[in-house]
């Protein structure tokens, strides 16, 4: 999960971009078809969104269509929430990313900020109920002040009104696991030591912000399952992503799967008999999703660290960007699939598991869909791990780094195909004028480019596209049933990269190194890493540089792709440009026949007709909408409401705030 910014370049020069493609091109935000969307018949019903995902498997679907594409373009904003934290009120953080999806139950909304804090809400009016501090330690929360969503768990054996009986869990950002009252926002103290869980111990030495949670703990059962980020790029011998259970009520360790590979023995445990973990494993830092009815836990594993260089690797290969189903009362593996061999591109499992049903020949095969930066979706059938449609693996470049080993092939679904185009040959080169879309060519003849996995070269730059941003990234897809259509968005920025031997930068270290260098410790090499732009600042790519886009599953050809995004806040002067702009957080859909996304680097929230793609309403955020919405009605009667955190993207370089906006019909 490297911490790649968009160079201030890529902001600060795009106005010559805007004025000079829309005069060329007559591209102008928003057209489409002018026509009065039908409505869908409207649902009364009452539907709540009572995880991250909107269910277990994480569809981000919902059955309510009282907000509908005949009446979308009449959404106003019903109330508005503010955390308070974000640089401007808490000036001892430099930056945080507000990138929460509240859940919903009994007529409260629960989320979390980017600082450990937890927040109830009333889920009709915005009221406050309580807010619970972690207090973390800022000291050893490292750069990555994220919080993407909390769980509740409901004690079935607990008296009505019994303290604790329904409980908030939260990751916090300097390496806790923390219980709260979801009725009062006390601490549960019965759990861990008086609430928290301390998510280091046995994980041996870790620098600060090295690892902690950004992503919601997953449950199932009375265990509640973590993974963790680990910050990559930094040492062979970083923590390891050891993912654990622990036992909702007391917050005991149940169990531990260490992803080192099949027949390495554990390491002996500390003198005080507790287990210790491998170290440089690959990490689960997204989010997991489970199935209540088989007792699985779907876990998304990254790359071993460092990203870049993996001679070293010797024990952590095996469950490395792979998606592992375990069992969630004893942590066993039961099967695991993995998307990329040996990776030397930081392609993470970045996007949550979605669990849906696909139907193949007639029948009905409970699957596991899995998008990856890549571009790639691969459809597993959820018992087994096998792919329900064929997976070619097809030979790759390979590396001539000294002591360096490459798989010969990768793995490249069939049904869907690539999402994402896995090569930039210099003729694909995009620029303003003959000038700068000939020094992009000539650039991607100077390079290594041999299309997706070129691997690194030592000395020479690399061009890595799809970048690690994506393709897609932790905003995942969204399913809807009824129409059988998968909605997901994609980013297309082409990145670079190149190997420097260490003995070429003395004396670099964490505190001092430039921007866009990582030490990578323990290897032989550091690595520099861009975006690949022109002289004007410009992706070397063609536009539209981020999409939305919707799959038929059943046929697994695209149904429609749209640029997501306009460079409005990328120039000095607003123009609505509909280039379309990377993106971090996802869509949802609904019954109405509606998908929702704010994402885009624009500070926009937006709705689109899932069926065709035209865009149907927006609205401006007052801060970058880097987050996935949800909604629901939390009584008979009542309105649905939509709901989306505008806090921002620090990595992004998008605008921070606090806000938790609903928006319903008048």
């Amino acid at each position: 999960m490297s911490n790649i910014p968009f160079p201030s370049p890529f902001r600060s020069r795009l106005l010559l971009a805007t004025a000079s493609f829309a005069f060329a091109l007559g591209i102008v935000a928003g057209c489409g078809e002018d026509r009065e969307p039908p409505p869908a018949a409207e649902s009364r019903e009452v539907a709540g969104w009572p995880t991250y995902g909107g269910d277990p498997g994480g569809s981000r679907y919902s059955p309510l269509a009282e907000i509908h594409r005949g009446n979308v373009d009449e959404l106003e904003v019903a109330w508005t929430y503010r955390t308070g934290d974000y640089p401007e009120a808490r000036p001892e953080v430099e930056k945080t990313w507000f990138v929460g999806c509240p859940i919903l139950d009994e007529g409260t909304l629960y989320f979390c900020s980017g600082l450990s804090r937890a927040f109830a809400i009333d889920a009709e009016t915005g009221e406050e109920r309580w807010i619970f501090d972690a207090r973390p330690d800022l000291d050893k929360s490292g750069w990555n002040h994220a919080c993407r969503g909390v769980a509740l768990w409901r004690d079935p054996e607990a008296a009505s009104g019994e303290p604790c009986a329904k409980r908030i869990l939260m990751g916090t950002i300097d390496a806790g696991l923390v219980a709260i009252d979801a009725n009062t926002g006390a601490a549960c103290r019965d759990f861990g030591e008086a609430g928290r869980v301390d998510l280091n111990q046995g994980i041996g030495h870790v620098r600060p912000g090295e690892t902690h949670m950004t992503s919601p703990p997953t449950l199932i059962g009375d265990v509640v399952v973590t993974g963790a980020l680990v910050a990559d790029n930094r040492r062979t011998d970083a923590p390891g992503g050891v993912v654990r259970g622990w036992d909702v009520r007391t917050g005991e360790m149940r169990w531990a799967f260490d992803p080192v590979n099949p027949g390495v023995p554990p390491l002996p445990s500390a003198p005080d008999g507790s287990p210790r973990f491998h170290r440089g494993t690959p990490n689960a830092w997204s989010i997991l999703s489970t199935d209540p009815e088989r007792g699985l836990v779907f876990v998304p594993f990254g790359s071993p660290s460092p990203d870049f260089y993996g001679g070293h690797r010797s024990i952590s290969d095996h469950y490395s960007n792979a998606v592992v189903a375990l069992d969630g009362e004893t942590g066993q593996p039961v099967w695991s699939f993995q998307v990329v061999h040996h990776d030397l591109w930081d392609y993470d499992i970045a996007s949550q598991p979605t669990l849906i049903d696909v139907v193949k020949d007639g029948r009905t095969i409970p699957a596991l869909a899995q998008a990856t930066k890549m571009g790639f979706l691969f459809l597993l059938d959820r018992e087994t791990g096998e792919p329900i449609y064929p997976v070619e693996e097809r030979p790759v470049p390979q590396s001539n780094v000294e002591g360096e080993r490459t798989s010969a092939t990768q793995p490249f679904p069939t049904h869907p195909p690539p999402l994402h185009p896995t090569e930039l040959p210099p003729e694909d080169a995009w620029g303003l004028t003959f000038w700068d879309r000939g020094k992009c060519a000539d650039l991607l003849r100077e390079m290594r480019n041999e299309g997706i996995f070129t691997p690194p070269e030592v000395g020479r730059w690399a061009v890595q596209y799809p970048g690690t941003a994506g393709g897609s990234n932790w905003g995942s897809v969204a399913f809807d049933p009824e129409r059988r259509l998968m909605v997901l968005n994609q980013s297309y920025i082409p990145q670079i990269h190149r190997l420097v031997p260490r003995e070429e930068r003395p004396g670099m270290t964490p505190e001092n190194r430039p921007r866009g260098l990582s030490l990578q410790e323990g290897t032989p090499y550091m690595v520099e890493h861009g975006v690949l732009l022109s002289p004007l600042g410009i992706p070397c790519n063609p536009p539209p540089w981020g999409t939305l886009l919707a799959l038929d599953l059943d046929t697994g050809e695209k149904r429609w792709e749209v640029p997501l995004g306009t460079v409005r806040e990328m120039t000095p002067v607003p123009i609505p440009i509909t280039f379309g702009m990377p993106s971090m957080g996802g869509a949802i859909v609904t019954a109405g026949g509606l998908a929702f996304i704010g994402a885009a680097m624009d500070d926009t929230f937006r709705a689109f007709d899932v069926e065709t793609g035209e865009e149907l309403w927006s609205d401006r955020l007052p801060a970058g909408g880097q987050a996935t919405p949800m909604t629901y009605r939390v009584r008979e009667g009542g309105k649905q409401y939509v709901v989306i955190a505008a806090g921002g993207h620090a990595s992004l370089r998008t605008k921070l705030g606090d806000h938790v906006i609903a928006y319903a019909l008048p």
